[in-house]
């Protein structure tokens, strides 16, 4: 029986046959997927030589009922256009790059990132962006110094408006430390210092955010002595010395909500 060109039977441990498509471009060996019959994966097979071979389709081009998957169609199309494979669904443009997390939605980012995304696949789970780095789910905003909690509008924004734009210069930290949100009250800015134990505690207002981190920390510190077992996050103070840090957490004034909070027996 004649083989379709560039199809190759392949069997599963339980011994099921299936069908794996490739294709080699300019020396570079490419899997083009796994399929379970040998029309689809020569159909794959044939879409990918319509775009390395034959100049045919742009990104926009794509269709649900192609066998090609969409992340192996951009990776495809970059490579014919801008010479470089990538395994993961990546675009360049001139200063920056497309990572295409589907159809409907990409993201822009920096060319610094490039190589980071080009080894590490997006994923999303109850909202959050996230890759695999050695085992552990890390938030994409983590390489911005946007802590794991935060609120966008509230403690980062988006410059440009543009969620999906995550080129550095498009992000701006808000509020960079826990439990500290940024007001203003006569045209100063003020910082308030909150405690999430059952709903959210005021712990004070400071003039500044190293205060109101601080404070922060001493409220933690307040709870545990208490008994309280919560795991809660602490600031890190960049720029203090041990001095001077305690200086500032011997000044600041905690709430007597906090001072005075009883912990039942359960």
């Amino acid at each position: 029986m004649k083989r379709v060109q560039g199809v190759y039977i392949a069997r599963k441990k339980n011994g099921d046959v299936y069908y794996r498509a490739s294709i080699t471009h300019k020396c570079k060996h490419i899997s083009l997927g796994s399929y379970s019959t040998e029309k689809l994966a020569g159909l794959a097979y044939d879409t990918a030589v319509a775009i390395l071979r034959e100049n045919c389709y742009n990104i926009e081009d794509y269709k649900d009922s192609y066998a090609l998957s969409f992340d192996k169609w951009i990776v495809l199309i970059n490579l014919r256009d801008n010479g470089i494979y990538f395994k993961n669904p990546i675009y360049l443009r001139k200063k920056y790059f497309l990572y295409y997390f589907n159809q409907k939605i990409f993201f822009k980012f920096d060319v610094d990132d490039l190589f980071y995304y080009a080894e590490h696949k997006i994923m999303k789970r109850g909202g959050h962006l996230f890759v695999s780095d050695f085992g552990m789910q890390v938030n994409i905003l983590s390489r911005y110094g946007i802590k794991n909690f935060a609120v966008a509008g509230r403690d980062y924004r988006f410059v440009n408006g543009d969620s999906t734009d995550y080129r550095y210069g498009n992000i701006e930290i808000v509020n960079p430390y826990y439990g500290v949100t940024k007001s203003f009250m006569k045209g100063l800015p003020v910082y308030t210092a909150k405690l999430h134990i059952n709903g959210d505690y005021i712990i004070g207002r400071y003039s500044s955010e190293r205060e109101a981190a601080i404070a922060y920390n001493k409220a933690v510190h307040i709870m545990k002595s208490k008994g309280f077992t919560k795991d809660y996050p602490l600031n890190y103070i960049d720029g203090l010395d041990e001095i001077e840090y305690a200086l500032l957490y011997n000044k600041v004034r905690i709430s007597k909500k906090i001072r005075e909070y009883t912990i039942f027996p359960a």
